[in-house]
């Protein structure tokens, strides 16, 4: 099912400031496509749209969603306003910015009060955030926690692969054939 299909039953909601930080949350997108896990995919800013981030926030669990990632650059508040209002998960992923090349949205994100949790993976990680909510679901699900184990067998192969033809090849050669 395509991201840009309408999603019955998304149990996923991936939430940005702007669209300009879809490109960063695509892979996580991709990543739960890939998984065949609905999504719901929203651009909810915690400063110019605080009424409906607080509306989706309030009304997320009774959706059936989960999992929520949220992704903010700046100020980031995006991620820990949407935990401050739901008991779901929820997972930050900082945007790279241009003043502070994502520093400040990692460290907003990190650095959330005391009962208000968020996870919070690296600048620019939407990937990871995409794994971590699959793995989040896998713990109650055989069918995810399969796809998750596939997933790393392919990424170990993939590295078994390269070494391999590093060193038939060398580092010199190796380089010129990427």
């Amino acid at each position: 099912m395509s991201s840009n299909e309408v999603k019955k039953n998304p149990l996923i909601a991936i939430v940005m400031g702007s669209d300009s930080d879809l490109s960063t949350l695509q892979p996580a997108i991709q990543i739960l496509d890939n998984f065949n896990l609905e999504t719901e995919v929203r651009i909810l800013s915690a400063h110019r749209t605080p009424i409906e981030m607080i509306e989706f926030a309030k009304g997320a669990k009774l959706k059936g969603l989960k999992v929520i990632i949220a992704g903010a650059g700046g100020a980031a508040h995006l991620p820990g306003m949407i935990a401050s209002i739901t008991s779901l998960p929820v997972i930050g992923v900082p945007i790279i910015s241009k003043a502070l090349s994502g520093v400040d949205s990692m460290h907003s994100i990190l650095q959330m009060p005391s009962g208000i949790p968020v996870a919070t993976v690296a600048i620019g990680g939407g990937l990871n955030a995409g794994l971590l909510a699959a793995e989040i679901l896998g713990l109650s699900d055989e069918r995810i926690e399969k796809k998750i184990s596939i997933y790393r067998e392919n990424l170990h192969d993939q590295i078994i692969a390269k070494d391999s033809k590093l060193s038939k090849l060398g580092s010199t050669e190796y380089l010129s054939k990427m």
